[in-house]
């Protein structure tokens, strides 16, 4: 190190570096915004400075189906342990009271006809057994009731009811748990990337969603909005205003048969908010398009919803997605390897309101595309006859049985000339 900071003097090092990087153009990345919604449909949204907590409390069924699976599982565990050793300090507060803990019953037990509350409850320990019997209905036969105490009779009848409401909550809680909607929705997917061409002469945005499980999704409906920042004429700022966008369906209804992957059109036109935007301005765009998906789930009858966004970096222009199913010996296939492949198609890069005052830029476009498209053919096929011509001659040279000999001519005057046939 000491013998490189002599040979190069520390100066021209640093005056090197300054001008390189005065060369070199920094480019600064445009800061990505943050997704409304993430791709595997959760809402990306913090709430924050909530001060009102009881309300919570108030829809306690809800607030445990939403908590995740160990909180859920810690509450109930604390909750029936919490029941059996409370009920179990009852049962022993009855039997101290009534005399069963006391020594000197036992002997009198035997010589006269003295009956305690509860058999064999002698201590807290075989008291909270006894309690857990009570409240799981196992009972060994070991521990039972007697007739002789009425307030044991009525706490036996106030911890059945507290442990059938517990079971009632723990169990329509796990039951909501385990069906809940968007468990089905995991199973329902959406094509990774957008795409904008052009279909039957317009603009359309499209994207392709697909359905992974044989059970169908009934009364299947897609809906699409469109997220942006906006500013009112009176200066209002709305950082999340929602716009819905039509979506293209030969059906009247809005429902879809989602039986096969679908590719869902939005024709861009005058209602879109994507009227003025051209393949330029698309990347330079701060909007967020929501997909939603909601159906009946066939099997269970609950009503399912999923949800994916694009954003500008996720939308290509002028693409179109390839056909993934196919009829093989009369059965329709899909191949879910193809779900979100596209191929590139001709497309003016304008925007739909530019494409509709000059209509004759679609026809230009697809004009060029025709041209390019018979020049790749022919260039394809030249470079193709080139390749035979050139594998036929490195043939002739590698194999010798394929050389013509050459024969000599003999003429009168002796002379021999070689001709070469």
């Amino acid at each position: 190190m000491l013998a490189r900071k002599s040979i190069i003097p520390e100066e021209y090092v640093l005056a090197r570096i300054a001008a390189e990087n005065l060369r070199k153009p920094r480019i600064r990345d445009r800061p990505r915004k943050a997704r409304f919604i993430a791709k595997n449909g959760a809402c990306n949204l913090a709430h924050k400075n909530i001060r009102e907590q009881g309300r919570f409390l108030q829809d306690i069924f809800t607030t445990l189906v939403d908590l995740k699976w160990r909180h859920t599982l810690v509450i109930f565990t604390m909750s029936f342990l919490c029941s059996w050793l409370l009920f179990a300090m009852m049962w022993w507060l009855v039997a101290f009271a009534h005399g069963d803990m006391d020594p000197s019953t036992e002997s009198t037990t035997n010589s006269t006809k003295w009956t305690p509350c509860v058999t064999c409850v002698r201590s807290f320990t075989s008291a909270f057994l006894f309690s857990i019997e009570v409240q799981v209905t196992i009972g060994f036969g070991g521990r039972m009731m007697t007739e002789e105490c009425p307030l044991a009779i009525t706490v036996l009848i106030l911890q059945n009811i507290v442990g059938l409401i517990i079971n009632a909550v723990m169990l329509g809680c796990i039951f909501m748990k385990t069906a809940q909607a968007h468990r089905r929705a995991e199973t329902l997917i959406f094509s990774r990337q957008a795409v904008i061409a052009v279909r039957n002469g317009k603009l359309c945005f499209m994207f392709r969603v697909g359905d992974l499980r044989k059970s169908m999704i009934i009364s299947a409906s897609v809906r699409i909005q469109v997220v942006r920042k906006t500013t009112t004429p009176e200066g209002e700022v709305i950082p999340i205003h929602q716009v819905d966008i039509p979506v293209d369906n030969p059906i009247e209804s809005n429902n879809i048969f989602l039986v096969a992957p679908l590719i869902i059109c939005h024709v861009i036109d005058k209602r879109s908010p994507l009227y003025d935007i051209s393949a330029g301005d698309l990347a330079l765009q701060d909007l967020e398009l929501i997909v939603i998906l909601e159906g009946v789930v066939e099997t269970t009858g609950i009503t399912t919803q999923a949800r994916t966004s694009y954003i500008a970096e996720e939308i290509l222009w002028g693409h179109r997605f390839v056909p993934i199913v196919t009829e093989e010996e009369g059965v329709y296939a899909v191949d879910y390897s193809k779900f979100g492949n596209t191929v590139k198609v001709a497309a003016p890069r304008c925007s739909a309101r530019e494409l509709d005052e000059k209509p004759s830029i679609l026809i230009q476009t697809l004009q060029k595309s025709e041209l390019s498209h018979q020049n790749s053919l022919r260039k394809r096929n030249s470079m193709r006859r080139n390749n035979s011509i050139r594998r036929s001659n490195s043939m002739r040279r590698t194999n010798p049985s394929l050389i013509v000999p050459k024969v000599q001519f003999i003429t009168p005057e002796g002379s021999q000339s070689a001709s070469e046939t």
